[in-house]
């Protein structure tokens, strides 16, 4: 594959959160030969399958597409997904089908009845001060690419992790049913070979973005244009026209897109030191090396 293939950028800041329709979903995409990152449906409020249906319906070919999501979960550490259970999948796909089989009937991608299950609850650090005899304590656990994650500065959330404002743990889980329902249509990066024409699917985190645009880790979201303008200066971008507030969201969003132009185009994201050990099973951040 030649990394300077893509033709367009887009980036997906995605959400977990009960209900169809979500303020944090947003969704952006920039062109190879430059211009500044535009949001898609302006003031729209997304649902998760209308996610879905425009990547199966409305995606430009030759898209690199990030998803700001977890793609698994930790198995490295423990030897499993779920340690002590027979029944615990033995690979990221089959972690995607079991999350789907068992919220089939949940309308809008929800995930409850996952981490309802009995044995899989125990895992999970859930509201209500409910935490599952098998979480394991502390921040919870974490894939290598976490890991990797916190040597640059990142601070990352376990996946088994449901509680507090920073937890991705939902929006993870709602997208791996994202995923079963993608996959076989779009190849999803590290899991399929990356063809030399069309579009791929990848994880990002968009604070590596923001760092990666001089920001700090701990001062990752931008919530004015001017914020967002120098960080898009910084990516080579052309700067958004106006002034004043902008949503988190939409920032994260827009900048993720035009740092995945410049990104997708260095061969040694696709082949950080490590992905081959848990390429099948807890999958990579795009960017994290």
């Amino acid at each position: 594959m030649s990394p300077g293939r893509f033709r367009h950028f887009a980036a997906i800041d995605w959400s977990g959160a009960a209900g169809e329709r979500h303020t944090g979903i947003a969704v952006a995409q920039c062109e190879r030969d430059g211009g500044v990152p535009t949001l898609l449906r302006p003031g729209h409020r997304w649902s998760r399958q209308e996610v879905l249906d425009w990547l199966l319906e409305d995606l430009p070919r030759d898209t690199l597409v990030g998803f700001d999501m977890g793609v698994s979960l930790a198995f490295a550490d423990a030897g499993a997904f779920f340690p002590g259970w027979a029944d615990s999948p033995a690979s990221a796909r089959e972690l995607w089908a079991m999350v789907e089989a068992l919220c089939a009937d949940a309308p809008h991608l929800a995930v409850g009845p996952f981490v309802d299950h009995p044995e899989i609850a125990r895992h999970f650090r859930r509201h209500g001060g409910r935490e599952g005899d098998r979480f394991g304590g502390g921040r919870g656990r974490f894939r290598v690419t976490e890991r990797v994650q916190e040597a640059m500065g990142c601070r990352p959330y376990s996946n088994f992790n449901l509680v507090g404002a920073s937890q991705v743990g939902k929006a993870s889980l709602a997208g791996m049913r994202l995923l079963h329902r993608l996959d076989g249509t779009l190849p999803i990066w590290p899991f399929d070979p990356i063809p030399d024409s069309g579009s791929v699917v990848v994880e990002i985190y968009t604070t590596i973005a923001a760092i990666a645009a001089g920001r700090r880790p701990g001062r990752s979201k931008m919530r004015t244009l001017a914020e967002l303008n120098e960080a898009l200066t910084a990516m080579d971008s052309d700067a958004l026209p106006g002034e004043g507030a902008i949503s988190d969201h939409a920032s994260d969003a827009l900048l993720a897109a035009a740092w995945l132009r410049r990104a997708g185009a260095d061969p040694k994201l696709w082949d950080p030191p490590g992905l081959e050990a848990v390429r099948q099973t807890e999958g990579w951040t795009f960017g994290a090396r």
